[in-house]
């Protein structure tokens, strides 16, 4: 190992969420309800250089497998995402995040007047207009939502 490579260890049961926008890793955690008081290791990488993306974030979590509500959630910030579940330090399964056409009880519709956020039985449904910027229509008002309406409530 060369004096300019940093060495992040291994994980031995968990997931690691690679390719994710640069600068968005907090972002991820925040939006998974990770606080940092939780037992296992979590590491961060933030602008990491990438031939991809030219720099992305990388996060490791040690004994958590994400579910498809949380993937969906990560799709939303950072839909180039490369999901890696993780065994006995083997890479069991790799994948990539996949936004939904319609998202679903994930998000609320920024627009306060909208019938979703009264009292009515009614579940907050977005149709994705566009991936990257995001960009989400809501399907009772029509109120087009961007990513810094999504991530003010994580």
């Amino acid at each position: 190992m060369s004096e300019t490579e940093l060495r992040v260890s291994k994980i031995k049961d968990g997931t690691v969420i690679d390719h994710i926008t640069g600068g968005h890793a907090l972002d991820v955690v925040k939006i998974l309800g990770i606080t940092g008081k939780e037992k296992g290791t979590l590491t961060i990488a933030v602008n990491v250089p990438s031939k991809r993306l030219k720099a992305k974030d990388i996060v490791k979590i040690e004994g958590r497998e994400l579910n498809p509500q949380e993937l969906h959630k990560i799709a939303l910030l950072a839909p180039h995402a490369t999901i890696n579940i993780i065994r006995g330090y083997n890479v069991v399964k790799k994948f990539e995040v996949k936004l939904p056409k319609v998202i679903e009880n994930i998000v609320k519709c920024a627009n306060p007047a909208c019938i979703s956020n009264s009292n009515e039985p009614v579940q907050a449904r977005f149709y994705v207009e566009c991936e990257e910027p995001l960009l989400l229509k809501c399907h009772y008002c029509g109120y087009i939502m961007e990513k810094k309406d999504v991530l003010q409530q994580f």
